[in-house]
């Protein structure tokens, strides 16, 4: 009696660590996404409910956590790059890689972050795992540019430019998926040597009066309005 006593203890702890764990990586991707990667590790536990002591104790460091948030995507990520490699028309497969990519970014807002700002390299295998990315990315672009499909002048590093502008496209409008998918779009056809280019999605229900763009001044209030005065008066 008193040994199956101590295993249901174990288990409800166990069950009881498991909780705090998931409730952890839920509040730190809802955190980096209203904060960035950067917020106070404070702001997660109370976010998740728990203390700072059990936060560290799952996850000793901040690298380890935004690396557990986000590891899902990471390996999303990871996936699609091996899936473009692997696909026999080296545009669709770059096609496939952007699409995927940005999809992740529209879906978790805290991702951007994680994935353009130097995702963390506290370990040799993960610097390594970053080095093969970069050279599966520039194999990929170079098969591409062989088969005709992407102009010569395409270069690796283009695909951050990609994703930070998007980033940036979904921080302002987080919840407009017509503009997102217009964007890349767009984007794609840019990189295309041909002329023939697909119709775009449908246009994003935007208008210059409702763009998400700061008008206040420094203290809020919004600038005064200049009047012209005639000269002639």
């Amino acid at each position: 009696m008193a040994e199956s006593s101590r295993i249901t203890a174990r288990d409800t702890v166990r069950a009881d660590a498991r909780r705090n764990r998931e409730r952890l990586l839920g509040a730190a991707r809802a955190v980096f996404a209203e904060h960035g990667i950067d917020a106070p590790m404070a702001t997660v536990a109370r976010r998740a409910g728990v203390g700072v002591a059990t936060l560290y104790r799952h996850f000793p460091t901040r690298d380890a956590l935004v690396r557990d948030a986000f590891a899902q995507q990471m390996e999303s990520c990871a996936r699609a790059l091996t899936e473009a490699l692997a696909a026999p028309d080296p545009w669709q497969g770059f096609q496939q890689l952007v699409e995927t990519v940005c999809a992740l970014q529209r879906e978790e807002r805290g991702f951007p972050a994680a994935f353009v700002a130097a995702f963390p390299e506290s370990t040799s295998e993960h610097m390594q795992s970053r080095q093969r990315a970069e050279r599966d990315l520039t194999a990929l672009v170079r098969r591409a540019q062989a088969s005709g499909a992407l102009r010569t002048d395409f270069h690796p590093s283009d695909l951050g430019v990609v994703l930070l502008a998007h980033c940036a496209l979904m921080t302002a409008l987080p919840d407009d998926e017509a503009a997102s998918r217009r964007l890349v779009a767009y984007l794609l056809q840019s990189f295309r040597t041909d002329k023939a280019n697909k119709p775009l999605p449908p246009p994003a229900a935007l208008t210059l009066r409702s763009l998400p763009i700061a008008t206040d001044g420094p203290q809020g209030q919004r600038p005064p309005t200049r009047v012209r005065r005639n000269s002639t008066a």
